[in-house]
């Protein structure tokens, strides 16, 4: 039965979860990875495929037997390689360890068909290499360089950034350089992003209240939001178009929108959501949709225009809305358009942990609450022509 085209696609995982990402370097088919957190079972990687034609979901699992998955991430380069963060007790004490993993080969091509019994008899990941944490502490997220060639990660242990390269197809991991947050306080990041902009030279973290930015060729700080947000901050991402923008969310229950060149107040503020906000996204292609999920158990899809790189439905450059007289003429008549919530999804019963985008189909994304319920859902039709035309 094939369903109407914006109706959502759910699928349930046996277990909690919390970790997603899309596999960045697919770019024809639409998939996600989802890591399971069982203290009981081993845990699970499932690789979810989704059917654009048929509105079906099509899954396959891997073993992660080596704890319970507290974030994952895709190489840019290469399909088959991942990062997982996850919890491992040695002498009972916990610690969040990192690793680099390969999928099976038959997971490589994309053209395997859904094997019955994947789930039944799961294979399991290869593992490539430790990023060895044991003098620098729990880790909490492994980024890849964006747009690289997946030989660069960077992983937040505490209150250090270290610098890897990985060599030997990914077999071998050093740091090459590392930094460490100093001060009184609480000293711990919880999150962080690698800038796709200034040739991959610069970096985000949160860490308790605060946002920083790191040049990483000094591993040096270059900004600081000291109370970015009123309590913790979750999650962090940087506008894919414009260089200096980068938005934020938090325990305060709000999504904030900085330009990183003048930080003592935020661009914009939304306040939509009535608990944490656990993530925000922007999508890849058009910067004005933006995901955040929350414990409040919703998904909010938000049509922040005004402050794209479209904010009049064209393209406009940052240095033009200064230089350009013929376009200032031009734009002065019209009034920015009028940022919007475009869509608050309710499919989900617990806290949704994480939103990402397709990195196959700008309008397609999914999302993960704890009870290891994943929902595909679609931009509206309307809002994607009026982008589009």
């Amino acid at each position: 039965m094939k369903m109407e085209d914006d109706a959502p696609v759910i699928y349930g995982l046996e277990f909690q979860a919390r970790a997603l990402t899309a596999q960045t370097a697919e770019t024809d088919a639409i998939r996600f990875l989802v890591g399971t957190q069982s203290l009981k079972f081993d845990n699970q990687i499932h690789i979810i495929d989704f059917d654009d034609e048929n509105n079906m979901i099509n899954k396959n699992v891997l073993l992660h037997d080596a704890g319970e998955i507290w974030h994952i991430s895709g190489s840019p380069a290469d399909k088959a390689v991942l990062t997982t963060c996850y919890n491992k007790t040695s002498e009972s004490r916990v610690l969040t360890c990192a690793a680099v993993w390969r999928m099976p080969p038959e997971w490589e091509s994309g053209s395997h068909e859904s094997p019955d019994d994947s789930s039944n008899n799961p294979q399991t990941l290869e593992l490539l290499c430790h990023l060895d944490n044991t003098a620098h502490g729990s880790m909490a997220c492994v980024l890849w360089e964006p747009m690289g060639d997946g030989k660069r990660v960077i992983s937040l242990a505490e209150n250090h950034v270290l610098l890897w390269d990985l060599q030997e197809s990914s077999t071998k991991a050093t740091i090459s350089s590392s930094a460490t947050l100093e001060g009184k306080g609480q000293l711990k990041f919880t999150a962080g992003k690698w800038s796709p902009h200034h040739n991959s030279t610069q970096l985000a973290t949160a860490n308790d209240t605060a946002i920083r930015g790191w040049d990483l060729r000094s591993m040096s700080q270059i900004y600081c939001i000291e109370n970015a947000h009123g309590q913790l901050v979750r999650d962090l991402d940087f506008n894919p178009n414009k260089q200096y923008y980068l938005a934020s969310c938090g325990d305060d229950c709000k999504v904030k929108f900085w330009d990183v060149r003048h930080i003592n107040e935020p661009v914009k503020c939304l306040e939509e959501h009535s608990h944490w906000v656990w993530s925000v996204r922007y999508n890849h292609s058009h910067d004005q949709l933006l995901l955040t999920g929350s414990s409040d158990s919703r998904v909010i899809l938000s049509n922040m225009v005004s402050i794209s790189s479209e904010p009049f439905g064209h393209l406009v450059d940052d240095d033009d809305l200064s230089d350009n007289e013929e376009n200032q003429q031009e734009d002065k008549g019209k009034e920015p358009l009028q940022d919007s919530i475009i869509a608050t999804y309710e499919e989900h019963e617990d806290s949704v942990y994480a939103v990402e985008w397709s990195a196959a189909d700008p309008w397609l994304f999914a999302s993960l609450s704890y009870d290891g319920r994943l929902v595909i859902n679609r931009v509206p039709r309307a809002l994607k022509y009026r982008i589009l035309l």
